[in-house]
């Protein structure tokens, strides 16, 4: 791991062991799982930083040095650091543009001539102007040039870099992660979309201005939004005493309908909620306060669970396969379902059940066949209804994932390289997927929402994480995986990723050998590849895992699946099964 990531994770580290915290109970037998100390951990607001302007007589290499300096200021601001630029070069330097974060950086150095003064960042990675992710800068761009001119007997920088350039640990000390709520492509469900924001409290304005700025053209086909786009938000977001956040639009916003303002609210109590503080918001757009048909004003930050990103009514229940038998219920009240696969051993090796729990997809033993069978018998019928054979004549299939739109997505691992197979309706079809198609494969799930996937591919002995986002046309018929990122874990040994699992709606699980057959982790990512969120924390379980049943939905149990039971990766508790657990899992 890097300096730069080591810092950005520490902050994360904490937050989550402060989330983590609770009662503990000591397993009385079965396997050792260790996980990272946990404490009651108060998050501290990070300590006001005043910049320092420019200096009169300041050598070249100062004014660099008090550029970047000036740009730590808390809360931020960049009006003293322009004050280092030269008078045409602050009208147009924009350091709302991108951030850049570093590790360490070098002294400032002047060419012969002194016109040019350059410093070189360490590690530097980079965000967009919304706060999004955006990786590793290139290596041609880890040296920075600042062209100097003089002013009025004074050195000034002529140019520079738009964006924020800051340190990696006070990045960490004063942003948080957060989501932007967009909708996916046909309007039916919301997506959350990772960012970076500051802390304190200009967040709810920092918030809107993200939601206003839209997904922009990278994410063209895959979400969109409802919020005008020709409106800023006011001066701030006040928030009363009651929590009641007061959200004003300035600007030409056209006409909208009231299936658009229900929508734009949706957006807005979905990314508002992540502020403690506010409780309800009003929106008013120009002079008229936007209203609902039924004259309500004040919208709760809870209101809209019918577009959860998570499955509206999706079931919270595990699913598996124990003993060959299709089972269902809470942990301690696990039991074969009424349909088909929990009446008859089919000789499932994998389930996977769609989000309303009305439908199982099990691939059979040998791994060439998919069938379809209702999760419960039919209301007034005495015998389940049979199985039907979906997909066959396949080589090795991985365990299926489901959509909200109730697409079924597949991986066949054939001799030649993986092949994705998709079931729109009735209708199964080939995907190309970019870095997944053609390679070794090891897993793969698509996200509730239907915009994202993971797939962990196996390169010359080194398993990689790939994560893509999914297009769809304006009938949500799928077209094609786009934005293919590539995650090389840096642990000193390859990582072996013998199962992912989603964790939230924008993280992931994985489980990897660390010692074959005896010693798991389980560690977390996030989807935009970013190298620390809330989430980061590992967990080792000293037993055989088989995979883990992970959910999305905030506050469900996440397990690692041994061959007896199952550990329960918060609290470390064991807890036996009736039977031999072959898969468990959730919907999706």
């Amino acid at each position: 791991m890097t300096g730069r990531r080591r810092a950005l994770a520490a902050l994360s580290a904490v937050l989550l062991l402060a989330a983590l915290t609770g009662c503990v109970e000591l397993p009385e037998k079965g396997p050792v799982v260790e996980t990272e100390p946990s404490a009651q951990v108060a998050e501290q607001q990070a300590a006001a930083i005043d910049a320092i302007p420019p200096q009169e007589g300041d050598a070249a290499l100062d004014i660099v040095n008090g550029f970047l300096n000036a740009m730590t200021a808390y809360p931020v601001q960049a009006n003293v650091a322009r004050q280092f630029l030269a008078r045409e070069a602050q009208a147009a330097w924009n350091p709302d543009d991108a951030t850049i974060i570093y590790g360490d950086i070098t002294d400032p150095s002047a060419d012969v001539g002194g016109r040019n003064v350059s410093v070189t960042l360490g590690d530097p990675e980079s965000l967009d102007g919304r706060g999004g992710w955006q990786g590793p800068l290139p290596a041609d761009r880890h040296r920075l040039t600042f062209r100097m001119v003089v002013e009025d007997g004074e050195y000034r920088i002529a140019d520079a870099p738009d964006a924020l350039i800051v340190p990696a640990q006070w990045f960490s000390q004063r942003f948080r992660q957060a989501s932007l709520y967009f909708f996916d492509r046909t309007a039916q469900i919301l997506v959350p979309e990772p960012v970076f924001v500051p802390r304190g409290e200009q967040l709810a304005t920092t918030l809107i201005d993200g939601l206003l700025a839209g997904p922009g053209e990278r994410l063209s086909g895959v979400v969109r939004s409802f919020l005008p786009p020709n409106v800023t938000v006011g001066l701030s977001v006040p928030i009363s005493e009651e929590g009641v956040a007061d959200i004003t639009l300035v600007g030409d916003s056209g006409q909208q309908n009231p299936e658009v303002v229900e929508k734009m609210l949706a957006q807005l109590v979905w990314t508002l909620r992540q502020e403690p503080s506010i409780s309800a918001i009003r929106l008013q757009i120009g002079d008229e306060r936007v209203r609902l048909p039924d004259g309500v004003g004040e919208y709760r930050v809870d209101a809209a669970p019918e577009y959860d990103p998570t499955g509206y009514q999706a079931s919270r229940l595990l699913y598996g396969l124990v003993d060959g038998l299709l089972v269902s219920g809470e942990l301690d009240t696990l039991a074969p379902a009424e349909g088909p696969f929990g009446d008859t051993g089919y000789g499932l090796r994998s389930v996977a059940v769609n989000l309303p729990a009305t439908l199982a997809a099990g691939v059979t033993d040998n791994g060439r066949s998919v069938l379809l069978a209702p999760v419960r018998a039919e209301a007034g019928e005495e015998a389940p209804q049979r199985a039907v054979q979906v997909v066959s004549g396949a080589t090795r299939l991985l365990r299926p994932s489901w959509d909200f739109a109730d697409r079924l997505w597949m991986v066949d691992r054939t001799p030649s390289g993986a092949r994705v197979i998709l079931r729109e309706g009735e209708r199964l079809r080939g995907l190309q997927v970019p870095g997944v198609t053609g390679q070794d494969v090891r897993s793969f799930v698509v996200s509730r929402d239907a915009t994202r996937f993971v797939a962990v591919v196996r390169r010359d002995g080194v398993d990689r994480l790939l994560l893509g986002r999914v297009q769809v046309d304006f009938r949500g018929r799928v077209r094609e995986a786009v934005g293919v990122r590539t995650m090389t874990f840096e642990d000193a040994d390859p990582v072996r990723v013998t199962d992912i699992a989603w964790t939230s709606p924008t993280s992931v699980a994985l489980l990897s050998e660390v010692v074959p057959g005896e010693l798991f982790e389980v560690r977390t990512v996030v989807v935009d590849g970013a190298p620390a969120g809330v989430e980061a924390l590992s967990t080792t379980v000293n037993e055989a895992v088989l995979g883990l049943a992970g959910s999305p939905v905030p506050g469900a149990r996440q397990y690692a699946v041994t061959g007896e039971g199952v550990v329960d990766l918060l609290t470390s508790r064991i807890l036996e099964l009736e039977g031999r657990p072959i898969s468990l899992g959730y919907v999706g």
